[in-house]
């Protein structure tokens, strides 16, 4: 297969016209050439932080704080989660992850509740998809037993020692939130040595330091910290010191769409177009443990192809800030993803 445009390529997202070339899943080749396509090809998303489950309950709690909204075990999420079919909410997570992945999305990394029956209902929503789940498990440590990580609320909702070494026994990934009301976790937090961190609206510099001594990744979600009103993270100041990817969080809270991460996190944060463009790529393939997340020979091709001449993006002079900041789910010409991604 062959797909021409402005090629965004390399870990430094340059444009060039030219041309992919992939076989089996692979790209072979990018070859700098004049085309006379006008499309955009850039790599597929990876959604570093999701909550699918709560697909069930988009838009309820208005008035509530954090804590009301999601806190275990008691938040309205579980409240609603526990009200809700298995059928209702399997139905419910499908459309969510069908949108995610029209909008561009091949990976995503998803806290899912629930324990075992939880993490089997992802993966029944997600069949026949060629979006690819990393479910990280709550609840009971056996959950590792078919998920593929850990996913700890945070440190201070309780004891979270036995699930990490249980994960660390299993060769499987551990993640927490932490520093999302306060800073108040941080330390216990990194005391577990997560994998990654999801949030550290509060991290300090002392905290930054250990992150960058433990060389561990965080993830941050910056909408859904706007409306669960705990403020915004340093994000310039966090990707100082490790990788730092991109993440939607709550389906209840927030559209699961990258698009609109990218584009709020351009627009509000001191950050160029091509540091975001990688927060929602290869930083999100570093955290989902993929390879990949760039254009270059060798690399899966996980590929996004715009349509250049939408009515959106015609005239667009910067093919990758045009990704960033004006492109959306209707630009999108076709995803080629690998066979199982």
């Amino acid at each position: 297969m062959i797909i021409e445009g402005q090629i965004v390529t390399g870990a430094d997202f340059r444009s060039l016209e030219g041309r992919v070339v992939v076989e089996d899943g692979e790209i072979v080749a990018v070859e700098a050439t004049p085309v006379e396509s006008e499309d955009i090809v850039f790599p597929a998303f990876v959604n570093a932080h999701t909550h699918v489950g709560d697909s069930i309950a988009k838009e309820a709690g208005r008035e509530l704080s954090l804590k009301s909204l999601v806190a275990p075990p008691d938040g309205l999420k579980h409240q609603l989660l526990a009200e809700s079919s298995r059928e209702d909410q399997i139905a419910a997570m499908r459309r969510s992850l069908s949108f995610m992945q029209s909008g561009g999305t091949a990976t995503f990394v998803d806290f899912r509740e629930e324990g075992i029956a939880g993490v089997a209902a992802l993966h029944e929503a997600v069949a026949g998809l060629d979006i690819k789940p990393v479910a990280f498990g709550r609840g009971d440590p056996t959950v590792l037993d078919v998920a593929d990580g850990f996913g700890a609320s945070g440190a201070n909702d309780g004891d979270f020692a036995a699930s990490r070494a249980a994960a660390q026994d299993a060769g499987k990934p551990f993640a927490i939130h932490a520093g999302e009301r306060d800073a108040s976790d941080i330390d216990a937090a990194l005391d577990l040595e997560p994998d990654h961190l999801v949030h550290m609206v509060y991290a300090e510099s002392a905290h930054l330091e250990r992150v960058a001594d433990m060389d561990i990744p965080i993830v941050v979600s910056p909408r859904s910290n706007l409306v669960t009103e705990v403020g915004l993270p340093s994000i310039s100041d966090l990707r100082k010191y490790t990788t730092v990817a991109l993440g939607t969080d709550n389906v209840m809270l927030n559209s699961p769409s990258m698009f609109r991460e990218m584009e709020f996190v351009a627009k509000c944060c001191e950050l160029t177009d091509p540091e975001v463009l990688d927060m929602a790529t290869r930083a999100g393939t570093e955290v989902a443990g993929q390879q990949g997340g760039i254009i270059e020979e060798g690399e899966p091709a996980r590929l996004v192809v715009l349509d250049g001449e939408s009515d959106n993006l015609v005239g667009a002079r910067d093919p990758v800030r045009a990704i960033v900041r004006r492109a959306g789910r209707d630009d999108i010409k076709h995803v080629q993803l690998p066979a199982n991604n």
